[in-house]
């Protein structure tokens, strides 16, 4: 037998207010007339307001928030929901999706469709478009920023020291680390600088960096600015106070006898050569090099027994180079940058008076000095030095003089250098007092960078274009080490002006619309 297959049928009936012809249901209607009897989108809004923060591109989340999001990127769109969960608490919502708006038009289209139970066992779907309008507001991070002199922490940055070379030197190691960039105000104050920094955690790397570029040390303090009882929290402000140690280059320090001894045995007298994560010391009796970390030094700290500012000119008589110097066991690193002689010397304003006073030195730059030199020595026979460590010294452990650099025409040097150095610019000025001193001491760096290449590998030297032509003339004020024009970067620049031309030219082509 074949078997009958049953088919089922729904019948029809008439929608009570319209007469068409639907499907059985509670109420009795079509959907057309049940959306123009219940609106089940009452009490939700078709505009609304979300705030943008414009400097930083976030947006805000009540309701102390502030949230990163990209144009119609899922965290924007659960934003946007946040703002309407409490017009969405009589209704489901079931789909939520972007509508496309300009990028730059401040407006955000978001459609919703929602479902509600308008009668029983009768669920009634809708979708709603609703704008919401981009409003700026500045949030809490960029409103301090932006108040200049709001910091949460601060990095005071101290050298008790007359010139100011090591800084000079951290201010281009910032400059090509970009450390500063976190910075929200920088004040240069007459023995430092201070970096002000709105985290705290800003802070601490920014005092770890200085860490590991200069021999220094740090203290840390905070300071209560309010306090709330009811949720017990506290509102700090924090202060790192970082000593860099109070040696420059071309000072001449005393180490104690025990100190010395453990360094391979140098002379008591030695040179600063360089400042940089150690303090690099050069014996000029014997080119014994020793490098003195930053703990060491706190732990034995030693003077200097002068500065720049102490030395003499003396004009060279005579200069004896010394072949196969013999020194003592248990020597350390020796120089091979420097050459040892024996130098005779007479101040520059005695020279070819019969009373002159001629002294002789052993000094550690043989290699650039020949008679009829000019130098700047250190006259240890005739100086007067508050220092306990020197006043225990042999008289005959004591030189006559410790030569610290040759002296170079500075007005040749300076025509002839083809190269530059950039400075740290805050709010359109550099960073220091800008004085004749100031100006003096850098042009006195510029002329360190010129003599110590490793000094010049830690920092960026850039190409200066209006002295890219080389001055004619011999090179006897050229030091031996000045920086090539492979170790110099190119100065980037934008160049606007063949655009503006562009520019000028298509405006000149338009045609002007006219009004209809």
């Amino acid at each position: 037998m074949q078997s009958l297959e049953i088919k089922q049928t729904v019948g029809l009936i008439a929608c009570c207010e319209c007469g068409v012809a639907i499907e059985p249901n509670p109420a009795n209607m079509c959907s057309g007339c049940l959306r123009s009897r219940v609106d089940i989108t009452e009490g939700i809004q078709r505009s609304c307001t979300i705030y943008m923060c414009k400097f930083c591109d976030r947006y805000f989340v009540p309701p102390s928030a502030w949230m990163r999001a990209e144009l119609e990127s899922k965290e924007l769109l659960s934003i946007c929901l946040k703002k309407l969960k409490p017009m969405l608490t009589k209704v489901r919502l079931t789909d939520a999706c972007f509508v496309w708006t300009e990028a730059h038009s401040k407006r955000i289209k978001v459609k919703i469709t929602i479902q509600k139970e308008v009668f029983t066992n009768t669920i009634l779907q809708q979708a709603v478009v609703v704008e919401f309008t981009v409003h700026s507001q500045l949030c809490d991070d960029c409103r301090r920023a932006e108040a200049k002199d709001f910091w949460r922490a601060c990095v005071q940055v101290r050298q008790r020291a007359e010139f100011k070379k090591t800084l000079f030197y951290l201010e281009q190691l910032l400059l090509k680390h970009s450390a500063h960039k976190e910075c929200t105000g920088v004040k240069p104050v007459p023995t430092g600088i201070d970096f002000f920094f709105a985290k705290q955690q800003e802070a601490r790397k920014f005092v770890d960096f200085l860490m590991t570029v200069l021999p220094c040390k740090y203290h840390y303090a905070q300071e209560l600015v309010s306090h709330d009882t009811k949720n017990n929290t506290y509102d700090y402000k924090h202060t790192f106070c970082v000593e860099i140690v109070p040696i420059c280059r071309d000072n001449i320090v005393c180490l104690p006898k025990k100190q010395a001894q453990q360094y391979g045995n140098m002379s008591q007298i030695v040179l600063c050569l360089r400042v940089s994560n150690v303090i690099t010391l050069i014996d000029p009796n014997n080119l014994q090099l020793v490098d003195v970390q930053a703990t060491n030094f706190w732990r034995e700290p030693f003077d200097s027994l002068c500065g720049p500012k102490q030395l003499t000119e003396f004009y060279v008589l005579d200069v004896e180079p010394i072949d196969n110097f013999e020194r003592k066991a248990g020597h350390g690193y020796i120089s091979k940058k420097h050459e040892l002689a024996d130098v005779w010397l007479v101040r520059s304003d005695q020279v070819g008076m019969s009373d002159a006073q001629s002294l002789s030195a052993r000094t550690h730059l043989g290699h650039l000095l020949s008679p009829g030199d000019l130098v700047m020595a250190f006259d240890m026979k005739n100086c007067n030095v508050n220092n306990a460590t020197f006043d225990a010294m042999s008289v005959d452990n004591v030189p006559d003089a410790i030569i610290v650099r040759k002296v170079f025409d500075r007005s040749r040097r300076s025509a002839k250098r083809q190269w530059k150095l950039k400075r740290l610019v805050v709010d359109g000025n550099i960073v220091g007092n800008e004085t004749a001193s100031v100006a003096d001491e850098f042009q006195g760096f510029m002329e360190d960078i010129e003599e110590d290449a490793l000094m010049r590998e830690k920092i960026n030297i850039y190409k200066d274009a209006e002295k890219a032509v080389a001055v004619d003339g011999d090179d006897d004020d050229a030091h031996p080490e000045a920086p090539s024009l492979a170790e110099m970067l190119d100065d980037l620049k934008f160049d606007d002006e063949e655009m503006k031309e562009e520019t000028a030219d298509a405006d000149e082509g338009a045609e002007p619309m006219q009004e209809e």
